[in-house]
């Protein structure tokens, strides 16, 4: 068995270990970053990058299939299944690649291959020829997706969204569990890619919405697309032939149906690969789900036997399971490097404003503080609220576009704007507009005061922040507050 002596372990080499271990080797030379699955980042494998593709095939298809609607005769229209995903992997291949080019800047010496475990808080065994004795570790190993054992009946047919990317070809039917972030963008794109689709939820829960107005308008719009049903009453799951067998009941007239699919995607969430680390061995307090206590400032996990003690072992990424966002995993990671290449010493890392966005169309998106958050945090009798639909919108009409609904909150007092929730046309960049002015912590009155150009969609956003400021009951703040988002550490 070799031994070897380390200053820093990262385990994990997608987006938050490539982060951490560029940060942490502005303090320590012998910085070695371990990675024990498949080479390439999340995002550029079966993430964000190859959903994207998909889904622009899928926007063109559409575009083409609704151009009518502008007087514009197309004609007749294909799509070419085996076109569509050739175009898709060979695209997300040269993704990874640039990923891999970076990690070859890497010195061989600083890069090991092979699964980790704990031995013990300072030792990790790699593989069966290796002993790592490290100052201070870091993980990062990322996540994958999670199946519900009552999928199991549909065998060889139960795939994840990991696989859909893949496929040589597109298939004829899919069914489509869990109306998630991944579920909506996925499903939607193989329907208009010409996929017989059904979409089923169990807890009626929709995208990342909590507004029960964005959530019932998001529902009533997809649906018109295909058939969406979020709290699904499905009776059973089995394998027939080449084909999978759901028996539901259907959403409107509640008959109960028997449908074959060539596939079930599971879409319902994603797990953290921590379940082969023996984190048993780390000295480690773990909740319930196995998962690391941590601070989400420092991302310094906590000591097994004293809570307020904090260990030489940091945590970044989707393993942390707080938010499974590259830009969360890339800031992570770099938290988690300056900590451990300055331990014992640490320091609390800037967290950004929460923001998050569904590429469906309309897109959804949320930003701060849901309206739940916002009441649960400053009272329900503190918190204003202000809307816009896109139905009526002048950008959004030339577009024939036009439809969406956003809300967005503030507190009283102070017109301190707290947080939105938006659906509707390209709102990835409304989405960006009102982060940025959360980072600055800018009032609504402010907010107004920025520039507006004509015909635009942002204008939709004056609109909200207009109706925002109506409800406001302006006047000095009623509390001294920190806007600081997400759970505590």
């Amino acid at each position: 068995m070799q031994e070897c002596n380390v200053d820093i372990a990262v385990i994990g080499a997608g987006t938050a270990g490539l982060s951490a271990w560029q940060v942490a080797r502005q303090y320590h030379d012998r910085v070695v970053l371990i990675e024990g699955g498949e080479p390439g980042t999340t995002c550029a494998r079966v993430g964000c990058m190859p959903s994207k593709l998909l889904i622009a095939a899928a926007e063109s298809a559409h575009q083409a299939h609704t151009a009518a609607g502008f007087g514009i005769e197309i004609g007749s229209i294909g799509v070419n299944g085996r076109d569509v995903m050739e175009r898709v992997r060979r695209q997300r291949d040269a993704f990874v690649e640039n990923v891999l080019e970076s990690m070859q800047r890497i010195e061989p010496e600083n890069r090991l291959s092979g699964h980790a475990r704990f031995e013990d808080p300072h030792t990790l065994r790699i593989g069966n020829d290796l002993r790592l004795h490290a100052r201070a570790i870091i993980i990062a190993t990322g996540s994958r997706p999670h199946s519900p054992k009552a999928f199991a009946p549909a065998g060889d047919r139960l795939i994840d969204s990991d696989a859909v990317f893949e496929w040589d070809d597109l298939p004829e039917s899919v069914a489509v569990f869990g109306p998630g972030i991944v579920g909506l963008e996925l499903g939607q794109a193989l329907s208009r890619l010409g996929v017989r689709l059904r979409m089923f939820g169990k807890s009626g829960s929709l995208g990342p919405f909590q507004d029960p107005a964005l959530r019932d308008y998001a529902e009533r719009t997809f649906s018109d697309e295909f058939y969406l049903d979020p709290a699904a009453q499905v009776e059973a799951i089995e394998r027939d032939g080449n084909q999978v067998a759901i028996t539901f009941l259907e959403r409107d007239s509640g008959h109960r149906l028997t449908e074959r699919f060539d596939y079930l995607l599971a879409a319902t969430g994603r797990r953290p690969n921590l379940d082969r680390l023996d984190l048993h061995n780390a000295g480690l307090a773990l909740d319930d789900k196995g998962v690391p206590y941590y601070n989400r400032f420092t991302m310094q996990c906590r000591h097994t036997d004293d809570e307020n003690a904090g260990s030489h072992i940091f945590i970044a990424g989707d393993a942390s399971q707080e938010l499974p966002l590259l830009h969360e995993a890339n800031q992570q990671g770099r938290i988690a490097g300056h900590n451990a290449g300055r331990y014992p010493e640490r320091r609390a890392g800037h967290r950004s404003t929460p923001l998050s966005i569904v590429f469906t169309e309309p897109q959804m998106a949320t930003v701060g503080l849901s309206r739940d958050e916002a009441a649960n945090r400053f009272g329900c009798d503190n918190v204003a609220e202000g809307q816009a639909t896109f139905e009526d919108q002048g950008r959004a009409v030339v577009m024939r576009q036009n439809r969406g609904l956003m809300r967005l909150y503030a507190e009283h007092g102070s017109g301190q704007f707290l947080g939105a929730e938006l659906f509707g046309p390209q709102v990835e960049h409304i989405a960006h507009l009102l982060a940025w002015a959360l980072e600055q912590k800018m009032g609504v009155e402010r907010m107004l005061e920025m520039p507006y150009y004509h015909p635009v969609l942002e204008e939709g956003l004056r609109s909200a922040l207009r109706d925002l400021s109506r409800a406001l009951l302006q006047g000095p703040a009623m509390t001294e507050r920190c806007l600081e988002y997400g759970p505590g550490g």
